[in-house]
């Protein structure tokens, strides 16, 4: 398995603000807009993305790790034992994915993009 990109999530209260706030700091452009999580990012591939609640898992993720085989990665999560507080999904929005508890208590977004919508 291969990680291939890793974004911070930022949860906020007000989107538009957010996305403006800190494309007018980084300089960067908005790179996806699903209307609840918005991805800010440049030529570089440097991201952020910026969520209010997330659109089908009962909470937000603090990072989101993109990989080459989201199965692969869910049962390296199961073997250690980790809480899924997420199941594998396909998502409407052209992701596969999961998500897991850390032993701190972080919830890491893993997912993999299966396709667009």
């Amino acid at each position: 398995m291969r990680v291939e990109r890793v974004v911070p999530n930022l949860t906020v209260v007000e989107l538009h603000q957010a996305v403006e706030e800190h494309r007018l700091v980084l300089g960067w452009r908005v790179l996806m807009d699903h209307g609840w999580i918005v991805t800010l990012g440049d030529d570089e591939g440097h991201q952020l993305s910026l969520m209010t609640r997330d659109a089908s898992a009962p909470v937000n993720p603090e990072v989101s790790i993109f990989v080459d085989d989201v199965r692969v990665a869910l049962a390296r999560v199961e073997a250690a034992g980790h809480e899924i507080v997420h199941p594998l999904t396909e998502e409407p929005w052209g992701v596969t994915r999961f998500f897991y508890r850390a032993s701190d208590g972080r919830v890491v977004n893993v997912g993999t993009h299966t396709g667009t919508t």
